[in-house]
This record gives C-alpha cells, structure tokens and sequence, in this order.
C-alpha cells in the first residue's frame, strides 16, 4: 500500500486494520448513551478496563445498543469515512473500506445466527423489539 506515495510495510497495514476493525465498534457508546441519557457504559469501562477485552456482553444492558442501531451506524461511519478518506489516499480509502466490509459483514452474520436467541430470551414482544432496535 503507498497512501500518499509512501510504500507502508504489511505488518503496518495490519495493525491499521485491526485498529479500524475494534475501533468502528467505538459508536457501540454513542448509541447507548443516545439510547439511555447517560454515559454509564463508558464509566463501567473505564472503571473495569479488563472487562472491554474479555466479557464484553458485561458492559451494555440489553437494548442499549440494539441490533439494528449498532449496523446502521457502522454504515454511516464507513459512509462517512471511506469517501473522506479517497480524498486524501485511495489505497488507504481501500483498505479501510475492506476492514469496515469484513466487520459490518460479521456483524451482519454474528446478528443472523443469534436472532432466534433473542427471540426466545425476549420476556415480550416489546423486549424483543428493544433488543433488535
């Protein structure tokens, strides 16, 4: 890759990667505190650093983020970024519109697999609905 004619090294490119791909997943907190009015979530991470990294399903509370909230935001932020990005380099533009693809995509799939899940922990049709917006 040679954003801005400079040649990046592979393991450069990866690391880049990886941080758009965990980092997309920052709006997780912004839609829960649009949802809920306070940012709680956010205060329980920085309060329980490990629990970011090793039991994620901890830090939001059901409905917080909701299924359709969370992949509609990963579409705008790739809608967002990806063309702002091809004005100032096209292979970094490629780059992070592949990793924002493959994350929306597992997302996509992830959601699909755990669909009948939440319909059957859901107590209502309403908690369902909560859950999925």
């Amino acid at each position: 890759m040679a954003p801005l004619g400079y040649s990046v090294p592979a393991g450069i490119v990866v690391a880049y990667g990886t941080a758009v791909g965990v980092l997309v997943d920052l709006d997780h907190f912004l839609i829960a505190r649009f949802k809920t009015g306070n940012w709680s979530a956010v205060r329980f991470c920085l309060s329980h650093p490990r629990t970011a990294i090793v039991d994620q399903s901890e830090i939001f509370d059901p409905g917080d983020v909701g299924v359709l909230s969370r992949l509609l935001s990963h579409v705008v932020v790739g809608g967002l970024v990806v063309p702002a990005l091809a004005l100032v380099s096209a292979p970094l533009a490629i780059v992070t519109g592949a990793v924002l693809y493959a994350h929306l995509l597992a997302d996509l799939v992830w959601d699909i697999a755990l669909l009948e899940d939440h319909a059957n922990e859901a107590a209502s049709m309403d908690d369902l609905v909560r859950t999925l917006r």
